[in-house]
């Protein structure tokens, strides 16, 4: 059965900083791209990073780039996110999932907000 559990969000102020952690299992980790997106209340679920099976190539979005990185140990089955300079628009619940669209059913989320 394949579990997707986000964790690492919570509460910071205009230009902190977080790092968000996805755990993955049920399926070959080291076989899928992984992808990061975020849901803000009353909007769609948009992508904001991707990266490679290996590691070798990442993605941003214009909204994202500059700020972000991504990252996976495929060791640790572990895909992360180190978000800095954050911004009150980047207040969602950050949710990842495989390969560069969504392959397998959402995991819980972990809500990020972004607030002073």
């Amino acid at each position: 059965q394949v579990q997707l559990v986000e964790s690492g969000g919570g509460l910071v102020q205009p230009g902190g900083s977080l790092r968000l952690s996805c755990l993955a299992s049920g399926f070959t980790f080291s076989t899928y791209a992984m992808t990061w997106y975020r849901q803000a209340p009353g909007k769609e679920r948009e992508l904001v990073a991707s990266i490679s099976n290996l590691g070798l190539r990442r993605n941003y979005p214009d909204s994202t780039k500059g700020r972000f990185t991504i990252s996976r140990d495929n060791a640790k089955n572990t895909v992360y996110l180190q978000m800095n300079s954050l911004k009150p628009e980047d207040t969602a619940v950050y949710y990842c999932n495989a390969g560069y669209s969504p392959s397998f059913d959402w995991g819980q989320g972990t809500q990020v907000t972004v607030s002073s």
